[in-house]
């Protein structure tokens, strides 16, 4: 089955490169990834179709770019994973079409899943953690992926302490609880049986994986789910260059397809 598996995805990896290599030949995507900024597409309209929905923090900006930490991977890095998620299941996502919302906007409450890159230079208002708080107890669910300490100082600037101390305005009470292999959400559509195969974006240590649950109970709802010192959309987003082997490319995958699945189910 665990064979079985990986040339599902190896296969679906390949379709997709060839799909985003000739887009990418056409001039539709990858001005971010070239160094150069790309302009932020508008919001899908709302149907109820599963949108990938990225989280805006700071000031708005009609670029993204390596200088908006927030923007990192987009558009490529959401897109690939999307069409990804179609190819192996019946979500029926849309690909090319991804939302971008702040923290405080009253739309946010329309998708059950959002996602987060660089929340290690997350700065938050008041306004935005009373909203993103009501939302996280209302039922929606948080990825957090793309920091490490290296990147910043322990307290504030991109690291850990940032991390945290922006997401305490949010939930001051909350507990962060380091997650081993045996969560469901490690099971929820592949069988991630080690972090062992985990791919390490930043080549310095291990990544590890924390959770934030529901009334801080883990018998409960997993609300935030945090990768911690890797960058999985990393993975995402390059995955038709070649630049990673197509194996750590897959378990990048299969680590977003895990998290969407479960954030749809619980």
């Amino acid at each position: 089955m665990a064979m079985r598996t990986r040339l599902v995805v190896a296969a679906t990896v390949a379709l997709l490169v060839g799909g985003a290599a000739a887009t990418f030949a056409q001039g539709g995507f990858g001005g971010g990834r070239l160094g150069r900024y790309v302009p932020i597409e508008p919001n899908a309209r709302y149907d109820g179709r599963f949108t990938f929905v990225r989280l805006r923090y700071g000031p708005e900006t009609r670029f993204a770019g390596q200088q908006v930490p927030w923007s990192h991977d987009y558009p490529l890095g959401e897109q690939h994973f999307m069409q990804i998620l179609n190819e192996i299941t019946y979500l029926n996502a849309h690909v090319r079409e991804t939302d971008i919302l702040p923290l405080d906007s009253p739309e946010l409450f329309k998708y059950p899943v959002a996602y987060m890159a660089e929340p290690g230079f997350w700065d938050i208002s008041d306004e935005e953690a009373a909203n993103f708080r009501a939302y996280l107890e209302k039922g929606g669910f948080v990825i957090f992926d793309d920091f490490a300490l290296r990147r910043g100082f322990p307290e504030r600037g991109g690291g850990w302490g940032s991390f945290e101390y922006s997401f305490r305005q949010v939930l001051p009470n909350a507990k962060f609880v380091d997650l081993d292999e045996t969560h469901p959400i490690f099971h929820a559509f592949f069988e991630i049986p080690t972090f062992d195969i985990v791919p390490q974006a930043y080549d310095e240590g291990r990544p590890s994986f924390h959770g934030v649950f529901e009334d801080n109970d883990p018998n409960k709802r997993l609300i935030a789910m945090i990768n911690y010192n890797t960058d999985m959309s990393e993975y995402w987003e390059f995955s038709d260059t070649g630049l990673k082997p197509i194996d750590e490319s897959n378990e990048a995958y299969k680590l977003g397809v895990n998290y969407i699945i479960y954030g749809m189910t619980h």
